[in-house]
């Protein structure tokens, strides 16, 4: 299976964990995790207010964290 996206990375490294965003987003649990396993993908609506949430860059979403150096 091909990785699409960092998510679970990304929550851990900013504290954060799947009931964060089943509050942000209002969704079930199983939909954040199939989010966060990679089994479906988020729409990029989702994506960018889950960066504009931690406050990162939306493509520490899908790169690894030192894509920038």
């Amino acid at each position: 299976m091909v990785k699409i996206n960092r998510l679970a990375e990304v929550l851990i490294e900013h504290g954060k964990g799947n009931a964060d965003l089943i509050e942000l987003f209002g969704v079930a649990d199983a939909t954040v995790s199939r989010w966060v396993h990679n089994k479906q993908q988020p729409d990029v609506h989702k994506f960018y207010k889950i960066a504009e949430y931690l406050k990162i860059d939306i493509r520490d979403l899908f790169y690894p964290t030192n894509w920038r150096e």
